[in-house]
């Protein structure tokens, strides 16, 4: 009963438009007051203080801004190019160049908002000169940009290994799989489409314009190269790896394409500064809530209640990806992660799932959750770009969304998907 009350106050604040990470540590504090009375309110800034200075959540920061960076020094723009002579000349191939750019992307910034902020503000207005549907454009450049908290680094990751304390570059490993299906059933999709509408193909397949490409996008290439290379190969930790990611987008913006300016640097700065601030509150004011659960037991309470019900594997993933699908349609990822990982990790490890196959399921619970109004952060970053309305263009984004929900069902019920590599490497 405790636990609905919660859930109901949280919603009930957001819903009158208090920002999130005020409600949950409203929330927070009146709980640990009612229960715990008013001598333990003097753990509050302590709490606050030692939940976000984690040292893994330091990448956080350093990923956004390596991706703010990205936005704002051309790189981006290069590796479009350089996807555009692999792919274009397929039918529909400009929707198939916006999955294969965001899977670049992926590699290098982590973050789905910021994807489909770079990507979608060169290739949405390119599609709609193109006679691409409206509603297409920003479908797909929404879907395909969730890739980023799929495959690694994923700032979703971080946060939840952070969170469950459990080991974040074998997330990373475990995501490398799962999103390249999302990848390849996206890419189906895009095919399907162009088929049905008989949408245009570009400039045909030409070996000059893709040596041109990628020369000019080898710098940009490098990046994932070192940032992944580095955290895989056991020469970096992820906190450092997203340093060198912003070390190397510095050098490769500012000195290879002489693209990044003093003004260009600030407002990637300013960029940076402000996505980080409302990531790192969440985690601040999650840490208080998370007092208050621990000390009352409701995770272990919950754990317990459903395991009274059912002890079977099968239908308890079936009633966590539920929950997680609902909270996915109403609270942004970070929130989403913070407020449910305390709650359900005890039920996680009491019924034996491994804790990294569960940072996978939870992860693609969030993808779907970025797609599904009303909240739905990715899909209405795209649909601001194209100018479409959120609803019409969910309908055009239904069999996206239903790509990434097979991709969720195989890793939930086939767990050698996400850890095949996870096993065979530690």
């Amino acid at each position: 009963m405790t636990l609905l009350i919660i859930i109901i106050a949280l919603f009930a604040l957001v819903l009158i438009n208090v920002p999130i990470a005020v409600a949950i540590g409203v929330v927070g504090v009146v709980g640990v007051y009612l229960n715990m009375g008013a001598e333990a309110l003097v753990n509050v800034p302590l709490t606050l203080y030692n939940g976000a200075t984690k040292f893994p959540l330091i990448a956080i920061p350093l990923f956004i801004f390596a991706g703010a960076l990205m936005n704002t020094s051309g790189i981006s723009i290069r590796l479009i190019n350089l996807v555009t002579a692999i792919v274009g000349f397929v039918r529909g191939g400009l929707a198939m160049v916006n999955v294969g750019v965001s899977l670049f992307f992926a590699e290098i910034s982590g973050s789905a908002v910021a994807d489909v902020a770079a990507t979608g503000s060169v290739l949405i207005p390119e599609m709609k000169r193109r006679n691409y549907n409206a509603n297409f454009s920003a479908a797909i450049t929404s879907s395909s940009a969730s890739l980023a908290i799929i495959i690694p680094p994923s700032l979703s990751m971080i946060l939840y290994g952070a969170i469950a304390d459990t080991s974040i570059v074998k997330l990373f490993v475990a995501g490398i799989v799962p999103g390249l299906l999302g990848a390849a059933g996206l890419a189906g999709a895009c095919y399907y489409y162009a088929v049905k509408y008989d949408l245009p193909r570009e400039d045909s397949f030409s070996l000059s314009t893709l040596r041109k490409a990628f020369k000019e996008a080898f710098w940009a290439l490098l990046l994932p190269v070192i940032i992944l290379g580095g955290i895989f190969g056991g020469f970096v930790t992820a906190t450092e790896g997203a340093g060198i990611a912003v070390l190397a987008a510095l050098l490769i913006g500012g000195l290879v394409y002489r693209e990044l300016n003093i003004k260009i640097l600030y407002r990637a700065v300013i960029e940076g500064v402000i996505q980080t601030a409302v990531v790192m509150l969440l985690v601040a004011t999650s840490a208080v809530l998370g007092l208050f659960l621990t000390e009352m037991q409701l995770p272990q309470q919950l754990a317990s209640e459903i395991t009274a019900i059912t002890e079977n594997p099968i239908l308890v993933l079936a009633l966590l990806n539920i929950l997680l699908l609902l909270l996915g349609m109403f609270l942004h990822g970070a929130a989403a992660i913070i407020l449910v990982v305390p709650i359900v990790m005890p039920l996680v490890y009491q019924i034996g799932i491994d804790p990294i196959h569960f940072g996978l399921i939870l992860t693609l619970n969030l993808a779907i959750g970025q797609q599904t109004p009303p909240v739905a952060s990715v899909l209405a970053t795209s649909c601001s770009i194209a100018k479409t309305d959120m609803w019409e263009t969910t309908k055009v984004n239904l069999p996206m969304i239903l790509v990434l929900f097979v991709v969720l069902m195989l890793v939930t019920y086939v767990p050698a998907i996400p850890m095949t590599l996870v096993n065979y490497f530690y």
